[in-house]
């Protein structure tokens, strides 16, 4: 067997160097960390600009997130950040567990089973970080 890199790996490994270079503080950098910049918005902003105060007989937060969070499985939950704030903000809105494990499970007839158990595996750390918060 060969040691030899892929392309990608290789162009990886060269960033991390040149980042090392330019801040020795980059070289632990998380783009994770960029969650943290982002507070969970409050249910009743949610309501205003994302649910029925655009519409008053239309969908409220919760459901427009339940909708952007099965959309965000059907694309194989590949963005992790995105889901992990979408599951965040579904909390916020007063959507239960079962209610977000339902609407992923709901995408594996159409994502398959790959993406229904990223999005799951997401979507649990998330839900087990926020009980820890409130212990």
């Amino acid at each position: 067997m060969s040691d030899t890199k892929t392309p990608f790996e290789l162009m990886m490994a060269q960033a991390q160097e040149m980042a090392r270079a330019f801040n020795p503080a980059l070289e632990s950098f998380s783009p994770k960390g960029f969650e943290q910049l982002w507070p969970t918005m409050p249910k009743d902003a949610m309501e205003m600009w994302f649910g029925r105060g655009m519409s008053k007989n239309g969908l409220d937060a919760k459901t427009r997130l339940l909708l952007t969070l099965a959309g965000l499985t059907m694309q194989g939950a590949q963005a992790e950040t995105p889901v992990r704030m979408t599951v965040r903000h579904l909390m916020e809105a007063g959507a239960t567990k079962d209610e977000i494990a339902e609407t992923i499970a709901q995408m594996s007839m159409f994502a398959g089973i790959p993406a229904m158990t990223r999005a799951m595996e997401i979507a649990r750390a998330v839900m087990e970080d926020k009980e820890e918060d409130s212990k």
